[in-house]
């Protein structure tokens, strides 16, 4: 295909994703974790003061609340959850966040979207990048075909639209990445300020990508030592060590640094010292490291830093200590080794695994079946995406933190790029050889015809389930009406549909309904009189008959939910509504009871 065709139809995909998402987004609202990175990030911009939510680097947040500056909002800064809320408490910033957007006189759905605009746009910008990335390595049938599998990813849709940093870690993977290859294939000055500057946006995205540091230094070695013959293997090996070294600072100092000193600049120093004394003080982190992050904080120059470094450690500590979830009929505040490959698995669409199986197993075969070193040497870049695929899986599988197939987003986009490149060199003529029937030329529209078959598969799986893209679970289980069964929170309910329930009660003429809720909504203010507050474990009993009952899936299954071994929290006060069938559930997140 010409080039002017293809960038049409990259045009087309572009917009299409878009639209999907634009549109998606219009009777949402803000999930759990939205409503913390909404009111942090517009506090850092308007009062440039770092006390909310450390835990998560300010970038996407910044982003995000740019648009907001030109609302006129109202900044409740003498309020008590502004003035005394401290990041040790969870819930402080949850519940300034409260107040910001539903008790301070602004519009949280005016919020919500123009928040979610800038989203959208690093989602795209993503994908521009994985095109150009693809188009550069591979040609262009695998530029479109990468951009196809993201602009269609469910996941991706899912979370493109929020105020969160998973897509933003997922796009600081591979600019950070892409930079760096670049510096190790050509290490002149241009090309290390460049990597040394994509890796401290990269660092101001996701804290997660802190991974990306072991990974750098792996491909490093190794290039390095494939780069010159044994007597100047060691000078080479040098150099790329003082030039890698050269970039790691210039990312910190011409990046990290000046972006925490603008966001502590308003921030008395005092009180970030209570801060990160209070925050620490309830983490595993070592006594040592409590005390050097102290003393970063104490010195005027240093401070910035320090602000970094405390949310990296609570980041690395929240990794390590878990979280309550439920995962397949039980509940536990500790991890499962199968969790992610599950949930991998169930959440992405099934002809996006069989094009990863067909792709994955012709680039490992290609890479082996010469001089492996050679072919390393060869395709340094395929075999780097390889090496951080592995860190990354390696990593997810020993970490304490199970809440959602987002937290795998930084392995998409490569997943994706060798996907698109395996399949593109299968559709050439040269490969029709690999086939035992050689000389047989309908072969190749065959070829054509499954991609096509797959393709079609994906956008149709993904189109209906709109606008429910949360809510994604591919036909291995049944769709997204069975998904509640495997796993819930960021992967199924997060609070997005709270209003759709506002609009299922006024069109029954529902006078009032019972709810728990899990999400980042406000069900007082969509719900207002006719909202009565249910929590889990209040007696049955209380509800009159005929009342109707709403229960998030989250709060629903953790309910009802078998406890793992060592898990000693209640587990069995939703047992009761087994009995009953829901009379409607909201965007598959919210079920409906009517109380007999």
């Amino acid at each position: 295909m010409s080039n002017r065709k293809t960038y049409i139809v990259a045009g087309i995909l572009i917009f299409a994703a878009f639209i999907l998402a634009i549109l998606s987004i219009r009777n949402d609202t803000f999930t759990y974790d939205e409503t913390a990175h909404v009111a942090a990030g517009y506090s850092y911009l308007t009062q440039r003061d770092y006390r909310m939510n450390p835990e998560h680097p300010p970038l996407i947040k910044d982003i995000a609340a740019i648009p907001l500056l030109f609302l006129h909002l109202n900044f409740p800064k003498n309020n008590p959850e502004w003035q005394t809320a401290s990041p040790a408490e969870w819930w402080d910033q949850f519940n300034f966040a409260s107040q910001f957007l539903y008790y301070s006189g602004n519009n949280p759905d005016q919020i919500l979207f123009w928040s979610r605009i800038p989203m959208i746009l690093v989602f795209l910008l993503l994908g521009f990048f994985i095109f150009f990335w693809a188009k550069e390595l591979f040609g262009n049938t695998a530029a479109l075909i990468s951009l196809f599998l993201f602009s269609f990813s469910p996941i991706f849709l899912a979370n493109g639209r929020l105020v969160t940093t998973d897509v933003g870690a997922a796009f600081g993977t591979v600019f950070a990445t892409y930079f760096w290859l670049k510096f190790l294939k050509n290490p002149s000055k241009k090309s290390i300020i460049f990597a040394g500057l994509a890796f401290g946006i990269a660092m101001l995205l996701k804290f997660s990508l802190i991974l990306l540091l072991p990974f750098f230094a792996l491909i490093t070695l190794v290039f390095a030592g494939l780069k010159q013959d044994t007597e100047k293997k060691y000078k080479t090996l040098f150099k790329y060590v003082g030039f890698s070294f050269l970039a790691l600072l210039i990312g910190v100092v011409f990046i990290i640094w000046p972006v925490y000193e603008f966001h502590v600049s308003n921030y008395p120093q005092t009180r970030q010292i209570q801060d990160t004394q209070a925050l620490l003080a309830t983490t595993l982190v070592p006594k040592s490291v409590i005390n050097l992050n102290l003393l970063m904080d104490k010195n005027q120059i240093t401070r910035p830093l320090g602000q970094y470094f405390l949310g990296l450690l609570t980041a690395t500590n929240r990794t390590s200590t878990g979280n309550t979830t439920y995962f397949m009929g039980q509940i536990s505040a500790d991890s499962w080794k199968s969790y992610f490959p599950i949930v991998y698995f169930i959440k992405n669409p099934l002809a996006f695994h069989i094009l990863t199986f067909i792709a994955i197993i012709f680039l490992i075969w290609f890479l082996i079946r010469k001089n492996l070193k050679e072919q390393i040497k060869s395709h340094f870049t395929v075999f780097s995406m390889f090496v951080f695929l592995a860190i990354y899986w390696a990593t997810s599988l020993v970490s304490n933190l199970n809440i959602g197939v987002r937290h795998l987003l930084p392995i998409f986009p490569f997943t994706i790029l060798l996907v698109s490149g395996g399949i593109s060199y299968l559709l050439k003529e040269p490969y029709l050889k690999l086939n035992p029937v050689r000389n047989l030329k309908f072969l190749n529209g065959v070829k054509y015809a499954i991609l096509g078959i797959l393709v079609l598969w994906q956008a149709v799986s993904l189109i209906l389930v709109f606008p429910h893209f949360i809510a994604y679970f591919n036909e291995a289980i049944g769709g997204p009406n069975l998904g509640y069964m495997y796993v819930v929170d960021s992967n199924l309910d997060w609070g997005q549909d709270l209003k759709r329930l506002a609009k299922y009660i006024d069109e029954n003429k529902i006078d009032k309904i019972y709810l728990d809720y899990f999400g980042g909504g406000n069900a007082n203010y969509y719900l207002k009189e006719k909202y009565a507050p249910w929590w889990g474990q209040r007696s049955p009993d209380e509800l009159p008959k005929g009342s109707y009952l709403a229960v998030s899936a989250t709060l629903l299954q953790g309910g009802r939910a078998t406890p793992a071994k060592g898990f000693d929290q209640p587990s069995d006060y939703y047992r009761w509504l087994d009995k009953y069938t829901p009379v409607a559930k909201i965007g598959y997140s919210i079920f409906v009871y009517k109380i007999e």
